[in-house]
């Protein structure tokens, strides 16, 4: 387990990263980049960002290899808002959770009968002209 200090300088490194992609990034790569979570090495000296990026596989491709071209610009950001002795070194990485919680569903969907079919229709006005329910 993370100690803290790694834990609140992998927020802060979070945040600053974060928000320069947003802001100061002016890389025609680096489109519909979220920035999903930070881990930070025991001793402070590396910190791994796990992005999202939406589109195809050669759009994400290609917004990791903008984010690795600016990540020198990105650790000096983080250098002015983080007071330790060394900056951690920020790689990034894809995290594919979002595709893959997207596939699950899909497959979920198929393997799982079609509840909404099943069950009967609710409507609006059958809500409203209930007794109300005594507790």
């Amino acid at each position: 387990m993370p100690s803290r200090r790694a834990q609140k300088t992998a927020e802060a490194v979070r945040e600053v990263v974060g928000m320069a992609i947003l802001a100061d990034l002016n890389d025609p790569r680096i489109r519909d980049v979220t920035v999903t979570y930070v881990e930070v090495s025991g001793d402070l000296r590396l910190a791994k960002v796990h992005v999202s990026v939406m589109g195809d596989e050669t759009k994400q491709k290609l917004s990791l290899c903008g984010l690795q071209s600016a990540a020198g610009f990105l650790q000096s950001k983080c250098a002015k808002r983080i007071n330790t002795r060394y900056t951690p070194k920020i790689e990034f990485y894809l995290d594919q959770g979002v595709k893959k919680s997207i596939e699950v569903s899909r497959i979920l969907k198929e393997v799982l009968p079609n509840e909404a079919a099943e069950s009967p229709e609710i409507d609006a006005a059958d809500i409203n002209n209930r007794p109300p329910v005594e507790n």
